[in-house]
């Protein structure tokens, strides 16, 4: 299927599309700062440059968008019509980056979260609630916030 934007304006589109202060990740940040939670944005010492950075808590959060990091069985997780080849090499890369970057925060210490779009999309005080509750226990080291399909 041709795309239905010439290749200028696609390149154009796909540069504005920004990896820092997202939607789901400003609204997680002022529902956490609003709880009394304080962090440092997206840490470059630590594997991954986490979204959020609890460093009383020893905590990394990333907060994942469901299309590009296919959150498997969500609905936002689609796959592009034109080139898929080269979507599914991209979205096989970029799952594999997020995988190292939790494993290597796991060896150094670190307890990670990963927060989706989707639940964001549907409560944030929802999330905003489980992530204190995960934040202030000691268990478990890694967790997944997700909509529940």
């Amino acid at each position: 299927m041709a795309d239905v934007v010439d290749a200028a304006t696609r390149s154009r589109m796909m540069a504005g599309i920004g990896g820092k202060n997202t939607r789901p990740e400003v609204q997680l940040r002022k529902a956490m700062h609003a709880l009394g939670f304080r962090y440092r944005l997206h840490d470059r010492k630590l594997p991954g440059k986490p979204d959020l950075v609890f460093p009383r808590y020893r905590a990394a959060v990333f907060v994942h968008g469901c299309f590009w990091h296919r959150h498997e069985g969500c609905r936002y997780a689609t796959m592009p019509a034109t080139r898929p080849e080269f979507w599914a090499a991209k979205f096989e890369a970029n799952v594999a980056r997020d995988r190292r970057a939790e494993l290597a925060l796991s060896e150094m210490g670190w307890r990670t979260a990963t927060v989706w779009e989707c639940a964001l999309r549907r409560s944030l005080a929802k999330v905003a609630a489980q992530m204190s509750e995960w934040l202030t226990s000691e268990t478990p080291l890694k967790i997944e916030i997700s909509d529940e399909h």
